[in-house]
């Protein structure tokens, strides 16, 4: 059976590794070294030169990242992958390759807050500006684009708010401008999400969340075709050096077996907290893939999500003190950021991952000081009902 012909469940487990290349370990194993040998002064020479495949120093590859690599392409449906040290490093390095002084970017309405610091800082730094846009019509999106519009990008579910992008939409007008468009597809994976399938170029993730899904590792990852990773790979990545360990890059592979399990479980839990907080009387709004408060989302992902995925945001009736104040009232679900994770996780962006942004922006942003984000975890969602229940009833 050839590799087109495997399901995806068994692509994030075999995928990029063959175990007779590596002395038939079933494990792929861990090449924990920062240098590698030649044979000779020659072959030497031709790995420099790019004349000669191989390994010649682990900030420009190793065996253990590679097989991730080959992995996580394979299950996004790209040519090709690459692995940083974190989704930020990911980020910077995409954006950095992708734009020069003068440029412009366009990006979805809304986004994580270190990614907006980056924007910022690039347009205060290099004069890279950047517009934010609901791309929610064809013809807003032609007005947007500007000629120096360099790039497009994309979260889908917007971080935290959880509206979607249309990826075809934006996909189709990109490429009659010849526009890459680049996708943050960290809260799906490429589980629920392939956004290459859809018309898209580039797909980064945060691997620290749902790849990696043991809260263990700090990593991101892109994927794209070939010609644009190596390009990557030898320039941004090479140079600005936010590489991976081998050792974190071992954990993803090891993260990445039970993707679709864990995913599966995770949308499960999170479809059932849904349906009981949508009827809990504190409980001003629910945002959520497919969800009633985006009616016109439900077309949306019906189109290029495999499930909703199991992340929720919403809101409390109150003030921020009430969303505060609530929080603390949780024992089993964790305060923490991030997301992805075994546990169940809530954190309140407006101060925390998206303190950064200024008010104004937040607000655009359909960031409420009542927003919470809550990551649901693996645990028997029946425990995690009744933990958020006790909380609210005492609110």
């Amino acid at each position: 059976m050839e590799k087109k012909d495997l399901q995806f469940e068994t692509k994030a487990i075999h995928g990029g590794y063959q175990p007779q290349e590596h002395q038939g370990s079933l494990v792929p194993p861990l090449y924990q070294t920062s240098t590698y040998t030649f044979a000779n002064s020659q072959q030497g020479e031709r790995r420099f030169a790019g004349e000669e495949e191989g390994f010649i120093y682990s900030r420009l590859g190793n065996p253990t990242v590679k097989i991730l690599e080959d992995r996580i392409a394979e299950l996004e449906k790209g040519e090709a992958g690459l692995a940083f040290a974190s989704g930020m490093a990911a980020v910077s390095a995409v954006l950095v390759a992708l734009t020069k002084a003068g440029d412009h970017i366009l990006c979805s309405q809304g986004v994580y807050g270190c990614t907006f610091g980056l924007l910022n800082l690039l347009k205060d730094k290099y004069a890279i500006d950047h517009k934010f846009s609901l791309m929610n019509t064809r013809e807003s999106l032609e007005q947007e684009i500007r000629e120096n519009t360099a790039c497009i990008y994309i979260e889908t579910p917007i971080n935290p708010t959880m509206k979607l992008v249309d990826l075809e939409l934006v996909a189709a007008v990109a490429k009659e401008r010849g526009i890459p468009v680049i996708v943050d597809n960290t809260f799906c994976s490429p589980y629920l999400q392939t956004p290459i399938t859809h018309g898209c170029d580039i797909v980064i993730h945060s691997a620290t969340k749902y790849i990696c899904g043991h809260g263990d590792v700090i990593a991101g990852l892109v994927i794209g075709k070939k010609d644009f990773i190596q390009k990557v790979s030898r320039t941004t990545q090479k140079d600005i050096g936010g590489i991976i360990s081998p050792f974190d890059a071992w954990l993803l592979l090891r993260g990445l077996k039970t993707l679709p399990v864990r995913m599966d479980r995770h949308c499960e839990n999170a479809s059932r907290l849904v349906e009981f907080l949508s009827g809990h009387p504190k409980v001003e709004s629910i945002y959520f893939p497919g969800g009633s408060d985006y009616p016109d989302d439900a077309q949306i992902m019906n189109k290029q999500m495999k499930k909703p995925g199991g992340l929720i945001s919403f809101t409390l009736k109150g003030t921020k003190e009430t969303a505060q104040f609530f929080m603390n009232q949780l024992k089993l679900v964790k305060i923490a950021v991030s997301l992805g994770d075994a546990e169940t996780l809530i954190q309140h962006p407006a101060t925390m991952t998206h303190a950064v942004v200024p008010a104004e922006d937040r607000k655009k942003m359909g960031i409420d000081d009542t927003l919470l984000r809550l990551s649901v975890g693996l645990e028997a969602w029946e425990d995690i009902k009744e933990d958020l229940e006790q909380a609210l009833e005492k609110v």
